[in-house]
């Protein structure tokens, strides 16, 4: 009997046993996203080009939606949407990813971040070798 079980209880962890964190909207078995609303629209343009997983994992308001999208298209060649799919997107996003407060940590200080071994090198102060 307890074998049965394991596949099944598995397969309620893997595409979240139709329901999304207890919510009651059913989730997309092959991209586990929220399906409601616009989400074919979403699943249609946002993993043609990456995996489901980076849109549910990620949070954000319609501006940081809005931000990331810019960014995809600024940095990794996605096409531009006309306005209606894009209000559509992002709303979609906004409403069942929106931002939590115990999603992401805040930022490190600048100050307390090591060198970046990339970066060019700073220039020393003229005076800088006559006081070795």
């Amino acid at each position: 009997m307890r074998a049965r079980r394991i596949p099944v209880v598995l397969a309620m962890l893997i595409f979240g046993a139709g329901s999304a964190s207890g919510q009651g909207v059913a989730l997309d078995p092959m991209s586990g996203l929220k399906m409601n609303g616009d989400w074919e629209i979403v699943r249609a343009n946002c993993i043609a080009c990456h995996s489901p997983k980076l849109i549910t994992q990620q949070r954000g308001s319609e501006a940081q939606w809005l931000h990331m999208i810019r960014w995809m298209q600024a940095k990794q060649n996605l096409w531009q949407f006309d306005p209606d799919t894009e209000s559509r997107i992002i709303a979609y996003l906004a409403e069942n990813y929106p931002p939590q407060d115990d999603r992401r940590r805040m930022a490190i200080p600048p100050r307390l971040m090591p060198p970046n071994p990339y970066a060019p090198p700073t220039k020393e102060p003229d005076n800088a070798r006559e006081s070795l």
